[in-house]
């Protein structure tokens, strides 16, 4: 089985006439993130924010737990960036027990400790509002006239809410493994390989389901039997008919329409909505079941995204763009929906994927 993720559709067909290279350095990408609280100042853990260039999280917090002396379970993050950027990223490593470090002694390559608090609990894995994106886009190629409809489509309709290509491993690697998986029933030993592989799998389905959706011209105006989801909470509800209401809802993103998040238990959505993900995944059953066999839940995500504070600017044939995704949407697919763009650090792969956790 070939895995290709050019070929999934595009809501904006002016997006090929439009070309541009990213991160022809690693300032070019700038990663803020942003969490859903305040440190509490107090606690067992010191709060780390820090801001890091061409590491990847789990280094770095492998970096921190050997300075601090605990082990590596000790350190908390929210979530995962990009090596090839500029982020800045908060961390929570649990000293409680041990002697405080002197953090002002902590080195590590291109690493800085921006704030330095406390904390009374561990940092979860997803829990953070969003991030905030500055990107510079160079080398830009296409009439200017395309380039500023293609923004302001993305500023007012928002874009595909698909999951980027790094969410899949290396060449597509952990879909060739759930392939081998699901096939075989042989799974592998190590509980961090099988989650990864699960989650790109379900990732990868949720993927199916929404270029066949674009395809269908429906991904933003709903059919019946459609779940969905109020925007900014999880909180999600069964849209018997897609009536004037409903329509004016999505029309004002005060709500979204869900696709599935493969697992056990009974759909969700209802009629032409379950009519419709059935014929888009009807050659992945075998990952269905695979999937609903490893015990995972049903779940649902929103079939769009809308940037927020979005703005750009042109100057001397590059694009500053900067705006805030929530948390588990991509910049890959704002970026996707503007323009073909190459990533300049991954030679190898033709088209951009960028990352968000």
């Amino acid at each position: 089985m070939t895995f290709d993720f050019s070929q999934l559709q595009r809501a904006n067909p002016e997006a090929a006439a439009c070309r541009a290279d990213i991160r022809l350095q690693d300032a070019h990408f700038r990663v803020d993130e942003q969490l859903p609280f305040e440190p509490s100042g107090e606690g067992g853990h010191a709060m780390l924010l820090i801001e890091k260039t061409g590491s990847n999280t789990d280094w770095l917090a492998k970096q921190l737990a050997a300075f601090a002396g605990v082990e590596d379970v000790a350190v908390g993050y929210a979530g995962l960036k990009d090596r090839h950027a500029v982020t800045s990223q908060w961390f929570t490593v649990k000293t409680e027990g041990h002697e405080e470090p002197d953090w002002s002694q902590f080195s590590a390559d291109d690493c800085q400790i921006k704030t330095l608090t406390r904390h009374n609990k561990k940092l979860k894995r997803g829990v953070l509002s969003g991030n905030q994106f500055s990107l510079v886009l160079t080398g830009i190629e296409g009439d200017s006239a395309v380039w500023e409809r293609n923004l302001q489509r993305i500023k007012t309709q928002g874009v595909p809410n698909y999951f980027a290509e790094q969410r899949f491993g290396h060449r597509f690697a952990n879909l060739e493994r759930a392939q081998q998986w699901f096939e075989t029933g042989r799974k592998p030993k190590k509980r961090q390989q099988k989650s990864m592989i699960l989650s790109a799998a379900r990732s990868w389905l949720f993927n199916q389901v929404l270029s066949y959706r674009i395809s269908q011209h429906n991904w933003q105006t709903g059919v019946s039997g459609d779940v969905m989801q109020l925007a900014g909470t999880g909180s999600i509800f069964l849209a018997e008919e897609i009536d004037e209401k409903i329509a004016e809802r999505l029309k004002t993103f005060d709500i979204d329409i869900t696709g599935p998040m493969w697992g056990r238990g009974r759909a969700a959505n209802q009629a032409d909505s379950l009519a419709l993900e059935n014929v888009a995944l009807a050659e992945w059953q075998k990952w269905q079941q695979g999937l609903e066999q490893a015990g995972l839940k049903q779940e649902r995500r929103p079939l769009r995204v809308l940037p927020q504070n979005m703005s750009w600017q042109f100057n001397a044939g590059n694009l500053s763009l900067s705006f805030f995704l929530p948390a588990g949407s991509y910049a890959t697919a704002v970026l996707r929906e503007l323009a073909v763009v190459t990533d300049v650090s991954q030679r190898n792969s033709p088209e951009l994927q960028v990352s968000q956790p």
